[in-house]
């Protein structure tokens, strides 16, 4: 029996169901919420103060991004057994963990309602947890049963039956049909995205072609600045050189004008 105190958050012991090697993901979340603002900081204020230099930052950067976001993509379509692997992983993890943190707890009841499923494969994978595991030794009133989030949801009622799991899986696999999901989260999550592959796609395709777009506006906009300071800098030059030659003109007339007075003189 684990001790709950109350909400840890579901970040706060996310690390403990994923294979990071102690790895924190909160950390995760602050680099890149670091990375954003210095890069919208970067963009916005170079806009403003047409700051060539900061443009480029916020223009390259924008690039590593893409092509890390492209990079992820392609790594994510070559090792799609190793992601199924760690959804498995993460999925299996949950269940052990369902009791201990109710953040968790509903991260996975939503996951089962949301996709019609029960555990990662099947009902059978809360054999994992100790509350719902099917041995002799087990004294929970949970035991042999599953989660109210795998039960089949009856229209006509209007009030949650948290208890419509109970000793479920000591019947057989047809009857069990009738009252919970049989499909694992793995299977039905993977049939989601096949479904919405268009969606999905069309999604990440947008993302890639919003930051093209603005790497493109950026890029611009700092060949603009620069053109602009060349043209002011030769504009500066050529009133420069106006302006001396127009001295040479009025120091010679000056001496003109005094030799001829001294002649006349």
């Amino acid at each position: 029996m684990s001790d709950v105190s109350g909400p840890q958050g579901v970040l706060s012991n996310i690390s403990s169901i994923t294979d990071l090697g102690g790895f924190d993901p909160v950390w995760l979340f602050i680099v890149v919420g670091g990375v954003m603002f210095i890069l919208g900081f970067a963009g916005c204020i170079g806009a403003l103060r047409e700051n060539t230099l900061l443009l480029k930052f916020f223009s390259v950067f924008l690039g590593l991004i893409f092509f890390l976001e492209l990079t992820a993509g392609i790594l994510a379509f070559v090792f799609k057994d190793w992601i199924k692997d760690q959804l498995n992983f993460f999925i299996n993890n949950n269940v052990k963990a369902y009791r201990d943190d109710i953040d968790l707890q509903n991260l996975i009841d939503f996951a089962q309602e949301y996709w019609s499923c029960c555990g990662a494969h099947g009902p059978n994978d809360w054999n994992l947890n100790i509350y719902f595991n099917c041995t002799d030794f087990n004294p929970s009133r949970e035991r042999c049963g599953v989660p109210f989030s795998c039960c089949v949801k009856d229209p006509a009622e209007d009030v949650l039956n948290t208890q419509c799991g109970y000793d479920v899986r000591l019947q057989g696999e047809l009857d069990q049909q009738k009252y919970i999901y049989t499909k694992g989260c793995v299977g039905q999550f993977e049939k989601w995205l096949q479904d919405n592959l268009i969606i999905v796609a069309g999604i990440f395709v947008g993302i890639a072609l919003l930051q093209v777009r603005k790497m493109r506006t950026e890029m611009l906009q700092s060949m603009q600045i620069s053109f602009k300071d060349v043209v002011i800098t030769e504009q500066i030059c050529l009133n420069e050189a106006r302006v001396e030659k127009w001295s040479h003109k009025n120091e010679y007339h000056a001496a003109t004008f005094w030799l001829n007075l001294k002649i006349q003189l």
